[in-house]
């Protein structure tokens, strides 16, 4: 039976992350005091590095009507791609905290935000990072998107 396996890298604290990662990773952990969160109190902070120096940042915004809400994630890449359209994606960081929780264990995009971040990814024709981690504890460095969304769907996958 076929298996599906990737490597990838983890951190007991951010500050084991290069210099680079670790002011995006700290963006991101800014940021989620921004979030606007009043259902769950889970606020969702997300920076996106590009080529050009620029780091643009993204927070979850909760709607009353569950599906209107946006990602920490697609809220960030949309800035993104929207501001800076041709350039490239260097890596992106995700944070959250949350009053009821420890804020110690990395979140997880979501299903929506993978695919996301997959097409981003095939925009960009290459692989963007993705630095992981809480207010404080492990960090992951998840090195390409599609390691947690294999078999994703894309491009190729519309047939005309």
């Amino acid at each position: 039976m076929p298996t599906f396996e990737f490597n990838y890298d983890e951190l007991p604290s951010d500050q084991e992350l290069s210099s680079q990662y670790f002011h995006l990773l700290s963006a991101a952990k800014q940021v989620t005091e921004n979030a606007y969160a009043p259902y769950s109190n889970f606020r969702v902070g997300c920076a996106v590095l590009l080529k050009n120096g620029e780091t643009l940042v993204g927070v979850n915004i909760e709607n009353a009507s569950y599906p209107v809400g946006i990602c920490a994630e697609r809220s960030a890449l949309s800035s993104a791609l929207s501001q800076y359209p041709d350039e490239t994606i260097i890596a992106i960081a995700i944070s959250y905290s949350s009053p009821e929780g420890e804020n110690n264990k990395a979140a997880f995009p979501c299903g929506m935000c993978r695919q996301f971040i997959s097409e981003c990814e095939h925009k960009n024709k290459q692989a963007i990072p993705l630095i992981l981690g809480a207010q404080q504890g492990k960090v992951f460095i998840i090195h390409t998107v599609q390691h947690l969304l294999p078999f994703s769907f894309g491009k190729d996958d519309l047939v005309i």
